[in-house]
């Protein structure tokens, strides 16, 4: 394909520029939102076991649910009756009471004594999992959402520009350039290639993201728009009432309700039975996965349930959707990757991390292309543009795979030590992040990323061993036999890799280049041989 040479500069210098401004932003989206793919199994390894001991069986919520409300009345506000008991789901009966922020809520869960009492303890679940997903979201900012969303909307536009810019540069040398991975002495050839490779076959996953990331960050602006210029102001926001139970009535044991659900949607695994009471009104909730069709949110999918006759409202579900739902549902499933199971999780793992090395890549040829080459020896100094955004590149990048390990291995410590869990997993993040880029800008691009390699591979061995602290019971620790398994083995297996990219690091500082930032040796050393 044909393009004229005037046309290749401007997308050129448009998917250079647009790539600069936004890529380490988007490196910390993409390497966040690849461990939000396991977001269940990290939520199970870091949650603390609970007291509580062994929960009550399915038979006996009636009675459970009885007694939480006769010493919670605030409960019959927002309860739930647990199916599927795992370590963050600890106990039959859950319920929440709102704490002093406007989004701030207190789980607590229950079950009885052995003495028949009831026993009440405040569940202390894992903040990991919210921190990485919030980092994810929000591209590394620690601005409140009001201030993070419309930022991360601005830079999925602008992702979206570099993405087809980039395809249109290419096209021209496509067919030629596609699967050539050339290795060798030219760096800039061969982060070019990579950088080509992981762009065109991950395209469509890169186009998928940056709009369903444009939709969520400014959907409640297209909701103004569309109600204003398609429904003239007249979309009924929230469900209609729902009709009085017939006089009498009596809602159904929580194991009643369960038969009828499983027989009404056969596939769907139940998770919980929420439940809550409106203007005298008992109202229900069934929630659950059925891994065959994509959900709204990550992990689960949720419908109304009748309690007086366990019947499902299906219409919210997929697969039970109409048109415009499905429609919508589509923008996050792609997004989630919340369809398929377990081996799309793992393939939108592997993309992720891709997508990361994308916009690592990118800005080492950013980088090589302004690199000021030595000639016959004459020693050469780099634009200090050149030298800041090497530094940057690795300290942002690193800082931000170093701070996730770190704040993750944290999770099986805090809980013993400390109250605010939030805070500290927070706090731990960015202060091994802002480190880190300090670091890197003081140590210069090359030393410091090799140093940097070396605490990121030191980071993620912390997570494995952490829950081997845990089976020991050291400092408070403690570890879930065969939950979250997953977390330690892709910690483990990350170990090595950071330990050969940190020996290949150091070996391109030794031999590499003289006129490169990623060089340890000095110029005028090497002129005088």
């Amino acid at each position: 394909m044909k393009l004229r040479s005037d046309i290749v500069k401007v997308y050129k210098d448009v998917h250079i520029w647009v790539g600069i401004v936004t890529g380490l932003m988007l490196f910390v989206a993409f390497y966040a939102g690849s461990i939000t793919m396991f977001e269940k199994p990290l939520e199970r390894w870091a949650t603390p076991p609970s007291a509580l001991g062994e929960p009550v069986p399915l038979q006996r919520a009636p009675e459970l649910v009885a007694a939480v409300l006769a010493a919670h009345p605030q409960a019959a506000r927002n309860h739930s009756v647990v199916v599927d008991i795992t370590p963050d789901q600890p106990a039959r009966v859950i319920w929440r009471e709102r704490g002093q922020g406007r989004r701030q809520f207190t789980e607590y869960g229950a079950n009885f004594a052995p003495d028949g009492s009831l026993k009440v303890e405040k569940l202390r679940k894992a903040r990991a999992a919210e921190l990485v997903d919030r980092l994810h979201q929000y591209v590394g900012l620690p601005f409140p959402d009001a201030v993070s969303r419309p930022i991360m909307g601005a830079v999925s536009l602008a992702y979206a520009v570099a993405l087809v810019s980039g395809l249109i540069v290419l096209l021209p040398t496509l067919a030629k350039d596609f699967f050539a991975l050339r290795i060798g002495k030219n760096l800039k050839r061969m982060w070019l290639d990579a950088h080509n490779a992981l762009g065109v076959v991950s395209l469509p996953f890169h186009l998928i993201m940056a709009l369903t990331c444009v939709v969520f960050a400014f959907h409640d602006q297209f909701y103004e728009v569309q109600e204003k210029a398609v429904y003239d102001q007249r979309i009924e926001w929230g469900e209609q009432a729902e009709p009085a139970p017939p006089p009498g009535a009596v809602p159904l044991a929580p194991a009643e309700l369960l038969q009828r659900v499983r027989r009404q949607l056969p596939g769907f695994e139940v998770h919980s039975l929420g439940f809550a009471e409106d203007h005298g009104r008992l109202e229900a909730r069934v929630t659950g996965l059925d891994i065959r069709y994509g959900t709204r949110a990550r992990t689960y999918a949720s419908a109304h349930l009748d309690p007086y006759t366990g019947e499902v409202d299906p219409h919210d579900l997929p697969g039970h959707m109409d048109g415009w739902d499905t429609a919508v549902n589509s923008f996050f499933m792609l997004h989630f990757g919340s369809f398929g199971g377990n081996p799309v999780r793992w393939m939108y793992f592997a993309l992720g991390l891709a997508g990361a090395m994308l916009f690592y890549t990118g800005n080492l040829l950013w980088i090589e292309s302004r690199r000021r080459k030595a000639r016959h020896g004459t020693p050469v100094a780099q634009k200090r543009s050149a030298r800041v955004m090497g530094a940057l590149t690795v300290g942002v990048s690193l800082g931000c795979v170093a701070g996730i390990s770190a704040t993750v291995a944290a999770a099986k410590w805090l809980p013993a030590q400390v109250q605010d869990l939030m805070a500290w997993h927070t706090g731990i993040y960015y202060a091994v992040f802002l480190a880190a880029t300090a670091w890197a800008l003081w140590r210069g691009a090359a030393q410091g990323a090799c140093e940097l390699l070396w605490l990121c591979a030191l980071a993620a061995l912390l997570v494995p061993l952490s829950s081997l602290a845990g089976v020991w019971g050291i400092g408070g620790s403690w570890n879930h036999p065969g939950s979250g398994i997953v977390v330690d083995l892709v910690a483990l297996a990350a170990v090595p890799a950071f330990v050969l990219i940190a020996r290949y690091t150091r070996r391109r500082m030794r031999h590499g280049a003289v006129d490169s930032i990623w060089t340890g040796r000095d110029a005028e050393d090497v002129a005088r041989g």
